[in-house]
């Protein structure tokens, strides 16, 4: 069997509020937002044919991310206007960190914001 390159991928959610600063709108208040995040990975299945355990994804991403996000007001968390696209951003160099001393890289993150609205991040966005 030909051996190539396989994505995987895992969905997370997570409850923070924020506001946005300098922004003429509703979203200028005080609000909260389930987040849902889905996360790919790539790499090449190992020996075990996993490209890497989902159990240990989770645990990259929890630690790595979620632990410092969720239920929290983003406003205190981070030293820029806690936009979809700013928070992404972050989200992005946070787990790129991590995956780098793995055999798998970060291909694609998405962030819901709401149930109707998100951003996406691709690994040929971030070259």
């Amino acid at each position: 069997m030909k051996i190539g390159k396989v994505a995987i991928t895992k969905v997370f959610t997570f409850d923070s509020a924020h506001h946005l600063v300098d922004y003429n709108g509703k979203c200028k208040n005080i609000h909260g937002h389930t987040y849902k995040l889905e996360v790919t990975l790539k790499g090449i299945p190992d020996k075990n044919g996993l490209v890497m355990d989902f159990h240990d994804m989770e645990d990259i991403i929890e630690d790595e991310v979620l632990e410092k996000i969720d239920h929290k007001y983003l406003n205190d968390v981070f030293d820029f206007n806690p936009t979809c696209e700013m928070i992404g951003l972050w989200l992005w160099e946070e787990i790129a960190k991590r995956v780098k001393d793995t055999q798998c890289s970060l291909e694609r993150l998405m962030l819901w914001e709401t149930p109707t609205s998100y951003i996406t991040i691709d690994r040929h966005d971030m070259e």
